[in-house]
């Protein structure tokens, strides 16, 4: 179960999936996140927007985010290049960004886990 405590309704600036990572695109505008680099502000919910519908979006607080893969409760999460939560790992000269703690472990890509988000950055 999801926990938001804040969550802000954004126009998608193309199509998202359900469950997924987004960045902010322009004002007022989200866009399903393609990049552990993206600067990532939070998760959609359970309703797959088309671009130009309005999206609600959890900034704050536990929520559901699709897996690309397996991760453990001790990686940090961040995306892959489809918007799914994958483990994080600094690398040399590259800020990758992270968008929070998963609360349980994804076995593979497709899982839907709880992830406590928290965004930051790791520099290798």
């Amino acid at each position: 179960m999801s926990n938001p405590e804040l969550i802000k309704n954004f126009t998608a600036g193309g199509a998202i999936a359900a469950y997924r990572l987004v960045r902010l695109s322009a004002a007022d505008t989200v866009v399903q996140a393609a990049a552990a680099t993206e600067p990532l502000i939070g998760a959609t919910m359970d309703v797959a927007p088309v671009s130009g519908e309005r999206t609600d979006v959890v900034i704050n607080g536990i929520a559901l985010v699709e897996a690309g893969g397996a991760v453990a409760l001790t990686n940090l999460v961040t995306s892959d290049a489809t918007g799914r939560a994958v483990a994080a790992a600094p690398a040399t000269g590259v800020n990758n960004r992270i968008i929070g703690v998963p609360l349980e472990a994804a076995v593979a890509a497709g899982d839907i886990i709880r992830v406590l988000l928290s965004p930051g950055s790791l520099q290798g």
